[in-house]
């Protein structure tokens, strides 16, 4: 298995790990991108991600590049290009065909394709393996084969990493099945899950992050009711909690890669078979519906306060969708400064995590290089570690300031009010 040469297409958060987990363990690799700028900072050590440190990159033997011409010879490509959702809330696969067609042009007999990106039962097979045919001339199953293992990469989590995360892995053949097992276990000292086929590796994945998505949407629908009961939602949180199998899930904005994306996943195949999801979809909408809620909680504190809404400043601490990383892909924070803007309210937002150039790219905000001015309304939305130390009074206009926290991070009696 050592003498075969991997080739991991896409470089992200999922891509880069893994590709240096491969290096570590003596395989040869190459890591491909296609953006040249990510290649370069690689090369020099920076991961923008901040998955792995400079150190562990200027020691890997890692091949980084972004020219085509360096997968030619690869034995086995394992892909791991996000699979976002459009503007209609339907899987974009734009990335994934698109990486499926550059493997096909370099595929040779007896080469292994292995997908980790998160899509519905069946894609790897009906949309992925058509293309591969397609450019290579080849035959599936005959001259090359498949393989699917789902990402369970938990973006700014320090401990848990590629090498102690059970992974699933599963082959389009039950040979190849125990080849792809084989091949993860070299480098994941915690075990494999061999799933009976390509298409329950792929369930399992997209229920992974349905069920939590299902779970927090619960809570979250329990906080609007307790909100109306003026109940502290924490409060029962922590009181239901002294139960042992209640699951500690807490409200929140729920956005990100995963979770607020694959459910989507599963139901645009589901409707594609004549079933229509309902409770998967009720729960999605509840959490989309989140930042609105907070907005509007936040707008009738000001105005219990005596505060005039148009032209007050707010300030909104963290973008990133979860704490202590810099992943700003799917932040639902997003929903909450538009609302707020709605109402004509100035809206500052700081996030020591975040690259500056990516969040003015993506979300067109300016993020603040430090807080400097005093605020009508503060609201913390993500829970950096750097947040805690923040003394909130020197950033309060005057003692009517409202002080939101939607995290419950906070002492309570530094805050108005909290989810």
């Amino acid at each position: 298995m050592k003498n075969k040469k991997i080739g991991v297409i896409g470089l992200g958060y999922v891509g880069l790990p893994l590709a240096i987990e491969f290096s570590e363990n003596n395989f040869n690799v190459v890591g491909y991108d296609i953006n040249s700028e990510r290649i370069k900072d690689l090369k020099n050590g920076i991961d923008t991600t901040s998955e792995i440190d400079e150190q562990r990159l200027k020691a890997t033997d890692l091949v980084f590049t972004s020219d085509e011409k360096e997968l030619l010879q690869l034995d086995i490509f394992i892909i791991t290009v996000p699979t976002p959702i459009d503007t209609f809330k339907q899987p974009d696969l734009s990335h994934l065909i698109s990486a499926s067609a550059l493997v096909g042009k370099y595929l040779k007999k007896g080469a292994l394709v292995i997908y980790e990106s998160t899509v519905y039962p069946g894609c790897t097979e009906e949309e992925c393996v058509p293309v591969l045919e397609k450019i290579s001339g080849l035959k599936f199953n005959m001259d090359f084969y498949c393989g699917y293992s789902p990402e369970r990469i938990n973006p700014g989590d320090k401990k848990r990493k590629v090498h102690n995360i059970v992974k699933v892995t599963s082959g389009s053949t039950e040979v190849i099945a125990t080849v792809v097992d084989e091949l993860y276990k070299t480098i994941v000292k915690v075990g494999t899950h061999k799933a009976s086929s390509i298409k329950v590796a792929e369930a399992s994945k997209i229920i992974e992050n349905i069920q939590r998505d299902l779970n927090i949407s619960l809570i979250n629908e329990l906080a609007l009711i307790f909100d109306r009961l003026s109940i502290d939602t924490l409060e029962v949180l922590e009181a239901a909690g002294s139960k042992w199998n209640f699951l500690p899930f807490r409200p929140g904005l729920v956005g990100g890669h995963c979770i607020g994306v694959d459910p989507y996943y599963l139901t645009h195949k589901a409707e594609s078979l004549g079933y229509h999801p309902s409770v998967i979809l009720s729960g999605r909408r509840v959490n989309d519906n989140m930042g609105k809620f907070i907005a509007h909680k936040v707008i009738k504190l000001m105005v219990k306060n005596d505060i005039k809404v148009k032209g007050s400043k707010i300030l909104v601490l963290g973008i990133t969708f979860k704490e202590n990383c810099s992943d700003i892909r799917n932040s639902r924070i997003i929903d909450l400064v538009t609302e707020l803007e709605d109402f004509e309210a100035l809206v500052d937002v700081y996030d020591p995590k975040a690259n500056k150039k990516e969040v003015k790219a993506v979300y067109n905000i300016s993020l603040l290089e430090k807080p400097t001015i005093r605020y009508d309304g503060i609201i913390l939305a993500v829970s950096h570690t750097e947040f805690l130390n923040i003394d909130l009074t020197t950033l309060k206009n005057n003692a009517t300031s409202v002080v939101y926290d939607i995290k419950s991070i906070l002492p309570r009696e530094q805050v108005t009010d909290r989810l």
